[in-house]
């Protein structure tokens, strides 16, 4: 009689609700059983706000990664994620959460979405609509202990950026992401249709692909 799989307790190094829920739906089914920082009482402190200060989406990940990984003790895997426009060379990337905050907008913790989505429109006036090009980008850092080498994987979704929201799901720039693959916005798209061909879908379903294999 085949035995069920051992379930592994994997750490999300994330204290954001949206990642959180879709980070949850993308493990269901899998042998893997997710905690969060709030699960294992891990209060934010105030270093916690220096994690994101890297200069790359894969430098961050792997700094939230090993951070988390020495408080909880436990394997931990964090992302980080962010919208790429090509006619704002790239912007605003890395500083995607935090985008309205540096400009004067926005609270002061950053993550002000609203702020973030008004700046965008903005910077974006007048382009073309065939010069509003992007994508979203993520890079998932995996780690069996606080020195590990990290086990890196990314992926991006490309799209276009609308002139005015469309779709009250999602989070972020979702409302203004319209998406290649499903002609809808992030926002608009059913939650099963955007983790098939989102960033964060894709970048995770790798990585659990790498640790199943390293498993058997």
């Amino acid at each position: 009689m085949t035995q069920p799989p051992v379930e592994t307790r994997l750490l999300i190094a994330t204290r954001n609700e949206g990642k959180m829920r879709e980070i949850r739906d993308l493990f269901t089914g899998l042998p893997f059983r997710l905690v969060f920082p709030v699960d294992q009482f891990l209060e934010r402190l105030p270093d916690e706000a220096d994690l994101e200060r890297g200069t790359s989406f894969a430098e961050n990940a792997v700094a939230k990664a090993r951070y988390f990984a020495k408080r909880a003790t436990i394997p931990t895997m964090a992302e980080d994620s962010g919208l790429e426009v090509d006619a704002l060379d790239g912007a605003p990337g890395v500083f995607s959460a935090r985008w309205a905050q540096m400009h004067g907008a926005g609270s002061r913790e950053g993550g002000d979405d609203a702020a973030n989505n008004a700046l965008l429109l903005e910077r974006l006036a007048g382009v073309p609509d065939e010069q509003r090009t992007a994508r979203y980008r993520c890079v998932v850092a995996y780690l069996d202990t606080p020195l590990a080498k990290p086990q890196l994987v990314e992926a991006t979704c490309e799209g276009r950026i609308l002139s005015q929201a469309r779709g009250s799901g999602g989070f972020g720039y979702d409302p203004l992401f319209l998406s290649s693959d499903l002609g809808m916005t992030f926002a608009e798209a059913p939650l099963p249709a955007k983790q098939r061909v989102s960033h964060r879908g894709r970048a995770i379903r790798a990585l659990v692909e790498v640790l199943l294999r390293r498993s058997r």
